[in-house]
């Protein structure tokens, strides 16, 4: 894996910024892309020496270019970690035609956007590891988030089909569905809601936390996770079992 480069889409913040950091300590060339906090993206990049790349991953043609100038500065994409996620919650009685097309087409058509750029590449070097973020929400469904939801059951649906037509070709498509974990979103819930009906429903008893969903990835980016293709790898604290 020594020199390998990954390219982490939202992966200067939350779980995105811990699986940069995971990734780049186990010896990988990472790349962390961002949609739009200048600020937070060059204090990261001050702060871990990864590069940051700013394109909307919703965007093809934006993609595009992020990508390929990726791959100018570092090389060929080895590892694609699709982690970029947005949530415009509402009962769905009251969601907007824009609430539900901004999560699709962040959560969703980035899927398509960043896989397609690199795949004709993995498949020339018989090597490749995408790995995607879904949800334990895109699992059971949470109300008010009937878009997220289905964007991130769309994820595996998308990693399983993905799986079967990479297999033969040493690329591994595989999916990690966090829990409720400690980021800077989650802990913006008020304390009494965290402590009265989130973590009563989580049996081990906390938040997770955004490095245990960096060393998921990091697994399944490894050599030694090759036979593991078109799965999703739980990380809930046993909140849902699949």
């Amino acid at each position: 894996m020594a020199g390998r480069v990954a390219l982490v889409t939202g992966g200067t913040r939350g779980i995105g910024e811990a699986i940069s950091i995971g990734l780049k300590e186990a010896g990988y060339k990472v790349a962390a892309n961002y949609g739009g906090n200048d600020a937070k993206a060059n204090a990261f990049k001050d702060a871990t020496g990864i590069p940051v790349y700013r394109f909307d991953v919703s965007d093809f043609d934006a993609v595009k270019a992020g990508v390929g100038q990726v791959e100018a500065d570092l090389g060929p994409i080895d590892v694609l970690v699709n982690n970029a996620g947005i949530t415009r919650d509402a009962p769905f009685h009251r969601m907007t035609a824009e609430q539900w097309s901004e999560v699709m087409q962040t959560n969703v058509n980035s899927l398509f956007n960043l896989t397609r750029q690199v795949i004709d590449g993995m498949r020339s070097r018989s090597f490749g590891r995408i790995i995607s973020i879904s949800s334990v929400n895109g699992q059971k469904g949470q109300f008010g988030q009937t878009n997220y939801s289905a964007a991130k059951a769309a994820v595996i649906g998308f990693t399983r089909a993905l799986a079967l037509e990479t297999a033969s070709k040493g690329i591994t498509v595989n999916c990690v569905a966090p829990g409720y974990i400690a980021t800077e979103m989650v802990m913006a819930v008020p304390k009494d809601v965290l402590d009265k009906k989130i973590i009563p429903l989580i049996p081990v008893g906390r938040l997770g936390q955004a490095e245990e969903i960096a060393r998921c990835v990091a697994f399944l980016a490894a050599d030694d996770a090759g036979f593991i293709t078109g799965a999703t790898l739980d990380a809930n604290g046993g909140q849902w079992f699949t």
